[in-house]
């Protein structure tokens, strides 16, 4: 059975995060939650390695002393699945916006798709997309994009491990990848579009592994809470 004093110490726990919550959020819920549980007046909580809220699945979380640990945890590998969409794209580069782009699918080819992967393997230059956390001049990126300003943002060196393309009906195609930390999945769609000469946005996505942890061994938010109940 678990005590105050585990959480305290520090427990690594694996949430499957639902569509629409973002990390901060669990994060905060889960911490509220054992806070009640154990009647304590504070307890660190933190997540290693955020997943954008129309995304789901594997969330590492840490409490304690194990949020030493975060740094470890987010530089391991990462493995993704989802969707891209090809002939159109975003400013989000996913469906947090509303299309603004089409462009020719026709010449879009089964055998192209699955050659255009070749292309992204290994170490690659990445934009990471104007929609993001990320900060720039103390300001996060999507804050300049939400209000319409301009900013330059520039690439950084991200590693694709593994990009196989898994299945393909019609407009949509279902990949797998395997990379490094900081890997964006949205730029990866857009630039795949680009590299097709075409467009393409990010559908769906869903983290199914960090480094040893499988979202497999995950559990939802509601069967933690309810985990804790019977503690």
């Amino acid at each position: 059975m678990k005590t105050a004093q585990n959480f305290l110490d520090g427990q690594v726990l694996l949430i499957d995060k639902p569509l629409e919550w973002t990390s901060f959020q669990v994060v905060n819920k889960l911490r509220w939650h054992i806070r009640q549980a154990f009647d304590l007046k504070k307890i660190k909580v933190g997540h290693a390695g955020t997943l954008d809220p129309l995304a789901t699945g594997l969330l590492i979380l840490c409490t304690g002393k194990m949020t030493k640990q975060i740094d470890t945890f987010q530089g391991q590998i990462k493995t993704y699945t989802g969707t891209f969409v090809l002939g159109s794209t975003t400013p989000s580069y996913d469906l947090e916006t509303e299309i603004d782009k089409t462009f020719p699918t026709a010449h879009i080819t089964p055998e192209l798709i699955q050659q255009t992967t070749a292309k992204f393997m290994g170490e690659i230059d990445q934009f990471p997309p104007v929609f993001s956390a990320l900060k720039k001049d103390g300001k996060r990126l999507y804050e300049f994009a939400r209000a319409g300003e301009s900013v330059k943002i520039n690439s950084r060196k991200v590693t694709i491990n593994a990009f196989e393309i898994t299945k393909i009906e019609g407009l949509n195609v279902d990949f797998s990848v395997t990379c490094s930390k900081g890997t964006y999945i949205r730029s990866l769609a857009f630039d795949f579009g680009k590299a097709l000469e075409s467009g393409a946005h990010l559908s769906a996505l869903r983290r199914t592994r960090i480094g040893d942890f499988s979202v497999d061994k995950a559990v939802s938010i509601d069967a933690f809470i309810s985990l804790l109940s019977e503690l």
